[in-house]
């Protein structure tokens, strides 16, 4: 399956508008949205901007309800309560009632996740590394990538408001051993980096994040990604 990844958002909702522009041209069959949507640099009085970009997910999800959606830190700071970089309080119940239209717009059984498993690739904010996985079940599903997948969904607050987390981790800085690197390739948001790249078996796609200023930190592409083969590009609109 070919699936258009739509990297951390950070209050920038022209994103999904040219992610649909993408769609509309059948470049890929799905979508997959590493969110961090609240948040970014001294907009934490722009409640607008908040409810703007939130309501471009939510426009985006209802027109691709087979979409999948990772929780990032920055949305789940919000539930949780837990003050993050950049956090605004005085739009905390904006994203809070957002977050809920989000959920309700796509299907039962196609929630908001921290981990989704499209084939061998795993998608996350952070992404999961072994430590975490052999944490999370017993030796004997350790080998069961779904059953894996589906204990780090069940976790909660205490579990995941950690460095080492799926939401969290930041393969991109050490050599950390992530979970079954010869079976599964892994992509992740989180970490801006200049330009969508692969290392080991984790593709970096945070590219359009920004420096204090507003300058750009990467390309402001979107990662085009073949589930089966594993290969991939980056693309404008």
């Amino acid at each position: 399956m070919k699936v258009l990844v739509i990297p951390d958002v950070h209050l920038k909702p022209y994103m999904f508008r040219k992610a649909d522009i993408l769609m509309e041209r059948g470049i890929a069959e799905n979508a997959v949205c590493l969110m961090d949507i609240a948040d970014d640099w001294n907009k934490q009085y722009n409640v607008a901007l908040y409810e703007e970009t939130y309501d471009g997910a939510i426009r985006f999800a209802k027109k691709y309800s087979n979409s999948f959606w990772c929780y990032g830190n920055h949305d789940l700071s919000y539930i949780w309560q837990c003050m993050e970089t950049g956090f605004s309080s005085i739009a905390s119940v904006t994203v809070q009632r957002k977050l809920l239209e989000l959920k309700e717009v796509l299907p039962d059984d196609n929630p908001i996740k921290y981990v989704q498993r499209v084939d061998n690739v795993l998608f996350s904010h952070g992404g999961v590394s072994d430590f975490f996985a052999r944490e999370c079940v017993t030796s004997t599903t350790y080998n069961d990538v779904d059953a894996v997948v589906d204990a780090i969904n069940c976790l909660g607050k205490y579990q995941m408001w950690n460095d080492d987390s799926p939401i969290w981790l930041r393969p991109q800085y050490s050599n950390i051993r992530m979970y079954k690197p010869r079976k599964l390739l892994q992509v992740v948001g989180h970490t801006p980096v200049d330009m969508i790249e692969k290392k080991g078996n984790i593709i970096s796609c945070d590219v359009f994040s920004t420096y204090r200023d507003g300058k750009p930190i990467g390309t402001e592409e979107f990662l085009l990604l073949d589930t089966i083969t594993w290969e991939y590009q980056g693309i404008k609109v």
